[in-house]
């Protein structure tokens, strides 16, 4: 059973942050326990604290120590090739890249920082690119259909990053570091509580001298400032109120022109234990994605602003919960685009019941959402688990989800097609999970049928987004982990096949194999690791006919801690020096990932 502060605490983690559920994981001593981070508490699946075998959903975990190990340089980095997701990028550092849950698209991943959600309205994607990692203390990765939690856009599933919520004393940390492309990192932060007050504040910058984007076309560089502060107090009676805000700025080159980029994320919050059993929570949130760009057709500005106000309550009988609540959101796009409309509003309601008759657990959701744009939606999920032992829990899964047609789709002028409906998937999943003391393995098996695809084509004369298309997403899952002696193992391995049901071709861009593998031992003071990321084919166009080929690459990592406070860290990534393109231009020149490079930095701090 979830205990009360679980539950409060798992609310406040969803909406701003997860440090909570993070130190559940620790025993008394301070030492994380290998049982609890191996099945850690999850809130993005169930919007309430579950471990991953009970959550009751394929759910990955990177954590704050897989963080600092691989020390990504981008989100990407460490997303590729886990569990069910697969990456594109067109260029490394700073380029435009998509994250495609389960071979659904980029738009039909949902992105939420601490609770709130990012993306751009008139793209539908987040700008991943634009991220920095070292803002993050920990990443939840949720595969399926998430539409009745969240409504548009959670078709292939979640992934959220959260920031650290601070504990304990004050704890400062100052990081510098560089390498290869000129390549510099600097990073400062503060965390800590006292009393009811907990606090948390980071800077970082980023700059690079870049690669080559494409052949010929010489390095594009990118930098990248972010900011964050946190701020929360917990009075005595149990109410909470806090605030987030994070924000990143900077400049990335692209072959003919350049973009100078915000990204932030803001909000607030009050949360009140109506009773022991109930427990109501408001958040109000603003999210901005700008972009003001110089490329061959000129100078323009796109830029989002969106306002969403969220109402949860929870409430506990005995072993059971039910969470219910209401959302609000409103996209408004302004810029130099002449946009038909400019903002769009969308009101929901929606209700979860978590029941638990062990060893039969049952989860239902239903979520109503009402868009200005685009109308009325209903969707809905029903999952049912079985223990068969101590150590296996057997799980089925049904569940709908909607994407949104973006602004782009329904509004650029010439282009915009006003008449677009919503595309509609439905997800059967089965899955198995292996849980024990010091390793864990989670089976699943999962087919996605989408209706009403949007995409561009001619139809009576006119070339412009219609609901023409049908894709059916097959796909298998396997992933496993252990903690062996001083061995820390994790591995995936994904097969899926997304297939345009109108043509038989496989979707644009998608790997439909791939295979990840992460090792880290520790020596005393030393840590040393490594990952293989290896994936297929894909293909860069809808006919199936531009093949970009496969890879497999070698990433090496060193850590030491040569004095009290004091480390130092070395990565080498692609240490083989291999190519890696998982996209082409419009000319049919490959997008370049960067080759070999060495990174290395030095901390001061816990």
């Amino acid at each position: 059973m979830i205990t009360p502060l679980f539950r409060r605490r798992g609310l406040a983690a969803l909406c701003l942050g997860v440090a909570p559920l993070a130190g559940a994981a620790e025993t008394d001593d301070g030492v994380t326990d290998p049982e609890l981070r191996l099945d850690p508490l999850v809130v993005s699946a169930t919007l309430s604290p579950r471990t991953t075998s009970e959550s009751l959903a394929s759910v990955t975990v990177i954590d704050e120590a897989a963080l600092r190990r691989q020390d990504p340089k981008a989100i990407t980095d460490i997303l590729r090739a886990q569990p069910g997701v697969d990456v594109t990028t067109n260029g490394s550092f700073g380029k435009t890249s998509s994250v495609f849950l389960r071979g659904t698209g980029s738009e039909s991943t949902l992105l939420m920082i601490d609770g709130i959600r990012l993306r751009s309205a008139t793209t539908g994607g987040p700008a991943w690119q634009f991220l920095e990692p070292r803002m993050f203390e920990r990443i939840e990765v949720v595969r399926g259909p998430r539409g009745s939690l969240y409504g548009a856009g959670a078709v292939g599933g979640v992934v959220q990053l959260f920031t650290p919520e601070g504990e304990d004393g004050p704890s400062p940390s100052i990081t510098l570091g560089g390498g290869s492309f000129d390549t510099r990192r600097a990073g400062a932060s503060l965390s800590g509580s006292e009393g009811g007050t907990r606090y948390a504040f980071s800077a970082s910058l980023f700059a690079t001298e870049g690669t080559e984007v494409v052949e010929g076309e010489g390095d594009k560089g990118y930098d990248n400032t972010t900011g964050f502060a946190r701020l929360s107090h917990t009075f005595a009676d149990g109410a909470e109120v806090g605030m987030l805000a994070l924000r990143a700025r900077g400049n990335t080159e692209f072959v003919g022109g350049d973009t100078d980029f915000v990204q932030q994320v803001a909000g607030v919050y009050g949360e009140l234990p109506v009773t022991e059993a109930w427990t109501s929570r408001l958040t109000l949130s603003e999210a901005r994605d700008e972009s003001d760009n110089t490329d061959a057709f000129g100078d323009s500005v796109i830029d989002t602003l969106t306002h969403t106000a969220r109402w949860e309550n929870t409430l506990a009988f005995g072993p059971h919960e039910l969470v219910a609540g209401a959302e609000y959101s409103e996209d408004e796009v302004a810029g130099t685009t002449d946009f038909a409309e400019t903002n769009r509003d969308n009101l929901a309601a929606f209700a979860q019941a978590l029941l638990d008759f062990s060893p039969v657990s049952l989860q239902a959701g239903l979520r109503h959402d009402d868009n200005e744009a685009f109308g009325e939606e209903v969707t809905g999920s029903l999952a049912l688990g079985y223990d068969l032992d101590d150590h296996h829990t057997l799980r089925a899964s049904y569940g709908t989800a909607f994407r949104a047609p973006t602004f782009n789709e329904l509004y650029w002028p010439g282009f915009g097609n006003p008449d677009l409906d919503p595309e509609r998937s439905g997800t059967v999943e089965l899955g198995l999970r292996g849980q024990f003391g010091k390793g864990f393995w989670d089976l699943a098996v999962y087919r996605t049928e989408v209706d009403d695809l949007i995409a561009s084509t001619l139809v009576d004369g006119r070339f412009a987004p219609f609901n023409v298309d049908r894709a059916r997403i097959r796909g298998v899952e396997l992933a496993t982990g252990a903690e062996v002696l001083d061995w820390t193992l994790r591995a995936a391995l994904t097969y899926v096949d997304p297939e345009d049901r109108e043509t038989g071709n496989r979707l644009v861009r998608r790997a439909s194999r791939s295979l990840r593998l992460d090792a880290d031992r520790e020596l005393g003071d030393w840590t040393l690791g490594g990952s293989l990321i290896a994936q297929g084919h894909r293909y860069n166009d809808a006919a199936n006919d531009e093949r970009l080929p496969g890879f497999g690459i070698v990433n090496l990592r060193a850590g030491w801690q040569f004095a009290p406070l004091w480390s130092t860290r070395l990565t080498l990534e692609n240490v083989l020096d291999r190519d890696v393109v998982t996209a082409r231009d419009f000319s049919g020149r490959d997008y370049l990932n960067a080759g070999r490079a060495a990174f290395l930095s030095v901390r001061f701090g816990e």
